[in-house]
């Protein structure tokens, strides 16, 4: 839909390339691992670097934001167009902890190209993918000959997203009328491959706990004593053992009550992406497929909510026997969660579940660690559609669907803001996030950019004809 001439935006990112990268690097040398209490300045450091580097770009407000913890960047460019829609860009500064010895062939924080790849903590995740938005909109304006961007733009560039972002919520509750928006717009996500470019559409969330349970009030004989009284390592495997039923289905009675289901159509575009089973069973360091019965591996990875046995513990665990009953043992279950899906109807599901499942003389604590919500934006959005069309110029393809199987704070954005959540990132598996040698493909990052650059027209004209 968007009028913004293509070679335009290509010739002005090649003129502006080198400088891009360049203050990129600098931004990477910045050790910002919120994780590591002794790198806070750093975090600090990275957010101020980010917020002068935003005003130079162009925004007309850039602030920082403190939260309990470490500070996020807020940044504000008004469209001046009155019909223009909102939109938000989320992303995050902060990154993984890394060093030299943990595997690296370079230095994490002394970012090197080498063969079209730049190397560095943060350079996919998320630093790069934040910052591909400073020369996107500059393209924009270029290539439009606009002052300002064809809607109104907004950035909050989390910085405690690599330790669970658990200032996040209530950051942007406290922020809510600063963050009011149309849309949101996560850089902080993947492509299927550098030949397959693709769109997420959703990501699950997660609720978590520990079950501890107690049953003599100290270790006792096995033979004067077992088999008469219950045995706490006996029932966490009991409960273990009951997850699921035969066709690997969760067995919590209301586990499922309100997911929605995958449409036909999404199965089908499932079945477009080019899945190796084998070599994604070679990722994932495991010898076979397994898990609920009627639904295909990524179907189950990115669409059904699953139950996990995270640990299990109890008894002795020493070298050689001890014939004991144990007086404890612990239990640590994760469940992932699909749109529809309530995390605290689930949680007193479990802790119903367990109450039953557990005989006399068996006392238990459950403790939950917070919830992540789930989110999907259904196919036929037309922010989405934006989105879409934008990167098939960047990437002049047919863009394919994804959903992301593991968690974020997208959902937060969407459930406090009310609006859709859109994923725009460029990085691939093989990019490495949080592990050594991560790494960015530059010419997926200008391909970021180009997307960008195309985004925002596109998104305006969706708006005033929707």
């Amino acid at each position: 839909m968007s009028t913004t001439p293509d070679s335009a935006v290509r010739a002005y990112i090649t003129l502006h390339r080198e400088a891009f990268l360049e203050d990129l690097a600098d931004w990477l040398r910045i050790p910002s691992v919120s994780a590591d209490p002794e790198r806070a300045g750093d975090v600090r450091r990275s957010a101020e670097w980010l917020a002068a580097k935003l005003t130079d770009t162009g925004f007309t407000t850039t602030e920082i934001w403190e939260t309990g913890g470490l500070p996020a960047v807020f940044a504000e460019w008004p469209s001046g167009d009155p019909s223009a829609p909102t939109v938000l860009v989320y992303g995050h500064h902060d990154v993984q902890p890394a060093a030299r010895e943990d595997g690296w062939h370079t230095d994490p924080f002394v970012p090197e190209t080498i063969d079209g790849k730049l190397y560095a903590r943060g350079a996919a995740d998320d630093k790069g993918q934040v910052f591909f938005h400073t020369l996107g909109v500059r393209a924009h304006l270029a290539a439009t000959g606009r002052t300002a961007p064809a809607v109104n733009l907004k950035l909050l560039i989390e910085g405690e997203e690599e330790s669970g972002s658990p200032n996040f919520p209530a950051l942007i509750e406290k922020h809510a009328d600063r963050l009011a928006c149309d849309a949101v717009i996560v850089s902080d996500t993947g492509m299927w491959s550098k030949d397959t470019p693709t769109v997420c559409t959703g990501m699950r969330g997660l609720t978590d706990c520990q079950i501890d349970l107690y049953g003599p009030d100290q270790d006792i004989h096995s033979g004067s004593f077992g088999g008469a009284v219950p045995n706490p390592a006996t029932e966490a495997a009991r409960l273990a053992a009951a997850l699921h039923d035969a066709d690997r289905r969760v067995a919590v009675p209301g586990f499922y009550d309100g997911m929605i289901e995958l449409t036909d159509r999404e199965r089908e575009l499932f079945a477009e992406l080019p899945f190796d089973e084998e070599e994604w069973l070679r990722t994932a360091h495991s010898h076979a497929t397994l898990g609920e019965a009627g639904s295909t591996t990524l179907e189950r990875i990115w669409a059904r909510p699953t139950a996990e046995v995270n640990g299990i513990g109890g008894g002795y665990q020493g070298p050689g026997g001890k014939t004991i009953v144990p007086s404890t043992a612990q239990l640590k279950l994760s469940f992932r969660l699909v749109a529809g899906q309530n995390a605290p109807a689930v949680q007193q599901s479990v802790r119903d579940w367990v109450a039953a499942s557990l005989p006399a003389g068996i006392r238990h604590e459950i403790s939950f660690w917070g919830a992540t919500r789930p989110c999907l934006t259904p196919l036929d959005h037309p922010a989405l559609q934006s989105v879409v069309r934008a990167m098939g110029r960047a990437f002049d393809q047919k863009i394919r669907f994804t959903r992301e199987g593991g968690s974020g704070p997208a959902a937060d954005l969407q459930d406090v803001l009310g609006v859709p959540v859109l994923f725009l990132g460029i990085s691939i598996p093989s990019d490495g996030w949080h592990a050594p040698n991560e790494k960015v493909e530059l010419d997926l990052l200008m391909k970021g950019v180009e997307t960008a650059a195309h985004l925002w027209g596109d998104l305006a004209e969706t708006w005033q004809t929707a």
